[in-house]
């Protein structure tokens, strides 16, 4: 098979850690084993080199000086003299925002094939946000005009891409995935182990991981945590992420509260804790409830994007719905309650992820989905790689 080499815009990457971030670092080394040369482009960030190897994976960090709008306007200016260097069979962006502009204006001048995976859904996802205002509806009708592919990780992305006129033939359905083998489950022996090796305490914990952002609503878990110690008093909530709501959290932070900060690796966390937390008002696809159901944690989560895709309500995680707090205060009091009930909701979401949502197989997915749309016209095999 012929190399194909493709360029993937992001707007951050690693180590700036997020859920687009986190999944194409994981993803993209598995899809180099495919025979994919994956090349990323993102935007310059402070004390970072313009050029590294991460994992293999080369990455380009362009200048974006300026306010919003001309830092956007800097990376794809930018962007296209690269972009004419590495010569790809086919272009990938990540968010329909900026990434998929800079990718229309690269596919104009290279007549290469691009492709949009859009990141977020509902109220406040990347379609809601262009149909909101005149300029956004613009570029959405130029983005529905000139991307080959839609990538939605989600049914609710999907429907939405259906409403603005995308044809069937030009989305597509690919879930994020996990590494099962690193999120798995352990033994109660192993679990207990790991909470002395941490520090953790004895009695039932609940964890959430992710950005600490107004769309994840912890304010949510906080505000219930006070009535939760009523029932359970030894019941300890664990907040593992940073962002802009870090400040406010700790000011509401009550007794069996635990704000920890960003960590490098969460998975310790979530095989020492007994029920995993997710109160987003919106979710595209979210690797957090991903890394936890891999990991055999039962899950409560709010009723919104990925999450209705990935939990059988009842049957391998508990579903309520969203700015609801009373709801996933009687959850969470519910599955504390009953051991067996949590381990049955454990083993089975372990099931569904090992089944259908590993990065091995969501690489397959991709590396099918780049050969397919790359057959649709003459095929030049990229150049050797160029660091």
């Amino acid at each position: 098979m012929n190399t194909i080499r493709v360029a993937m815009i992001i707007q951050a990457y690693h180590p700036h850690v997020g859920g687009a971030e986190r999944q194409l670092a994981a993803i993209s080394p598995r899809l180099q084993r495919q025979g994919v040369d994956v090349h990323v482009l993102t935007r310059q960030q402070p004390g970072l080199p313009r050029y590294e190897l991460i994992n293999g994976i080369p990455v380009h960090r362009i200048p974006t000086p300026g306010n919003h709008a001309l830092a956007s306007l800097s990376f794809t200016t930018l962007a296209l003299p690269l972009l004419t260097w590495l010569r790809p069979n086919l272009i990938h962006a990540h968010e329909m925002l900026s990434p998929t502009t800079t990718a229309v204006f690269a596919k104009r001048i290279l007549k290469v094939p691009i492709i949009t995976k859009v990141l977020r859904g509902g109220d406040l996802g990347d379609i809601a946000y262009l149909q909101s205002h005149k300029t956004g509806r613009q570029r959405l009708a130029t983005f529905r005009q000139d991307v080959d592919r839609f990538i939605a990780i989600s049914q609710e992305i999907d429907r939405e891409l259906e409403s603005m006129g995308v044809a069937p033939n030009r989305r597509v359905l690919i879930p994020n995935g996990v590494n099962t083998q690193h999120y798995a489950p352990v033994s109660m022996g192993e679990k207990l182990a790991l909470r002395r090796k941490l520090g953790l305490p004895n009695g039932p914990i609940a964890v959430f991981t992710g950005r600490l952002s107004p769309e994840k609503r912890v304010e949510h878990l906080l505000a219930i945590w006070p009535l939760l110690r009523e029932q359970h008093p030894d019941a300890s909530l664990l907040i593992l992420g940073s962002g802009p709501d870090e400040p406010g959290l700790h000011a509401q932070a009550s007794p069996g509260v635990h704000l920890l900060g960003r960590v490098g690796d969460v998975a310790p966390y979530l095989k020492a804790a007994d029920l995993f937390l997710l109160p987003s008002h919106t979710e595209g696809l979210s690797n957090a409830l991903l890394e936890a159901m891999s990991t055999g944690l039962p899950c409560v989560a709010t009723r919104v994007g990925g999450a209705i895709d990935l939990i059988d309500h009842s049957n391998n995680g508990w579903l309520v719905n969203r700015n609801a707090p009373d709801e996933m205060l009687a959850a969470i009091s519910l599955l504390l309650e009953n051991p067996a009930q949590r381990h049955y909701l454990g083993q089975r979401a372990r099931q569904h992820i090992v089944r259908g949502y590993s990065l091995g197989n969501t690489a397959e997915q991709i590396s099918q989905l780049y050969q397919g749309l790359l057959a649709e016209r003459p095929f030049t095999a990229a150049p050797s790689a160029q660091g």
